[in-house]
């Protein structure tokens, strides 16, 4: 995981923009865009759901996928993962 000065300057390679969703809406966003990104790319899921924070990093476990750490923004969170 990455520390939050880090975060701040990761570049992702695609961004999912989940926030006018609920749970288990921004998880399933990811899902269907880690298919458009190659081994080594990174994705931002910006999200306004709480429950994203524990999802995504479980998810990421369970799947290989190398969870890099969330930034809490006013109002929501961008949580960073590799493929």
């Amino acid at each position: 995981m990455l520390d939050v000065e880090s975060l701040q300057t990761v570049k992702a390679d695609k961004v999912i923009d989940a926030r006018g969703t609920s749970c288990p809406g921004p998880l399933l966003a990811a899902k269907k865009a880690i298919g458009e990104i190659s081994d080594g790319q990174t994705m931002e899921v910006l999200s306004a759901d709480e429950g994203t924070r524990r999802d995504i990093p479980k998810w990421c476990e369970k799947k290989g996928y190398q969870y890099l750490g969330t930034l809490e923004e006013s109002g929501y969170f961008r949580i960073f993962l590799k493929k």
